[in-house]
């Protein structure tokens, strides 16, 4: 018999405007990353129900389950799940109903995986009477990811979801330093209107593309060295940009910044993507980006006024646009 009460929590995705990958080690270890990024109310949830000595474990966007009996882990039994088995058995409880789900499509390169830790983490938190800050909860929950599911990756996903907000995220040593930006209220009001978020219709999966780039770095390798190097310097630009509104330079520093993401990985930029880049610029946006690693995925783009032309173009080569707004709030239990 399960328990009476279910624990819940959700933790919202992010756009990154600049500087994602270098937040990644070795890089962020070594030389010091810099990532600007803003949550949006697009959504990971987790709901725990404590109880019994066995798991059944639903991904409901997915339409996947598995029953896991009296703590035996297999892998056939859990493939799917890593995210889920790895934050069940941290929190060494002996039995629950664990369901999950996304307001964004899988593979989507909107952070959904880090946002799915930390809501895990909050949910799970929550039913054993645990308090974490939101750094805390943000540094368990890529714990989760890179440590315990072995998915190589950085940690600006799992701060924007925990925090909520726009932030310029420094990353040396291991250590994260969060500097909120205040953006005036019309600013993020017509960055909101403007910016046109497209998902292609690929997933990808991107730790492969993640451990590619970074072994590359690590074999110093010169073309990926100056491009992590370039997205530094870009992000402290676009901090500056967004902070004094001026919208033209946010275009560009986008642009930029997607030109140096090419530069790590032959497979950043898909045909779908070339393609959607393509008729993006001729419908007239500022600038665009891939949002997250790239290789499929989703693409965002700042619209030079209306976006109704931009939105119109990205549908009419298959894109499907996802509505959203900015997220004020991270990460919520109840």
């Amino acid at each position: 018999m399960r328990g009476e009460r279910v624990f819940r929590a959700s933790a919202p995705v992010r756009l990154d405007f600049a500087g994602g990958w270098t937040d990644v080690a070795p890089f962020a270890v070594e030389e010091g990353g810099v990532v600007v990024n803003a949550a949006i109310e697009l959504r990971a949830h987790a709901d725990v129900e404590p109880g019994g000595s066995d798991f059944l474990l639903q991904a409901d966007d997915l339409g996947r389950q598995t029953q896991v009996r009296g703590g035996s882990w297999t892998a056939e039994q859990t493939a799917g799940f890593a995210l889920q088995k790895a934050a069940l058995q941290r929190s060494g409880m002996a039995g629950a109903v664990l369901r999950t789900r996304s307001d964004v499509p899988a593979g989507s390169g909107l952070g959904s995986s880090g946002a799915l830790g930390v809501a895990l983490v909050a949910a799970l938190d929550a039913a054993r009477g645990v308090r974490r800050n939101p750094s805390e909860l943000a540094e368990a929950a890529f714990q989760l990811e890179a440590i315990d599911a072995a998915l190589p990756g950085g940690k600006q996903d799992q701060y924007a979801a925990a925090l909520g907000g726009f932030h310029r995220l420094g990353f040396q040593g291991g250590r994260v330093e969060v500097h909120p930006l205040a953006l005036d209220a019309a600013i993020r009001t017509a960055l909101q209107e403007r910016i046109v978020v497209c998902y292609t219709g690929t997933s990808r999966v991107s730790s492969k593309t993640i451990a590619r780039v970074m072994s590359a770095y690590a074999a110093n390798d010169a073309t990926v060295v100056a491009a992590l190097r370039g997205m530094v310097e870009l992000a402290e630009r676009m901090a500056e940009a967004l902070s004094a509104g001026d919208l033209a330079t946010v275009g560009r520093l986008l642009s930029r910044n997607w030109g140096h993401q090419q530069q790590l990985d032959h497979g950043i930029r898909t045909e779908d993507m070339a393609r959607l880049e393509a008729a993006m610029q001729e419908a007239g946006v500022l600038g665009g980006k891939a949002a997250g690693a790239g290789a499929g995925g989703s693409m965002f783009f700042l619209a030079a006024d209306n976006p109704r032309e931009a939105t119109r173009a990205a549908e009419a080569v298959g894109a499907r646009v996802l509505p959203f707004r900015w997220a004020e709030e991270g990460v919520k239990t109840w």
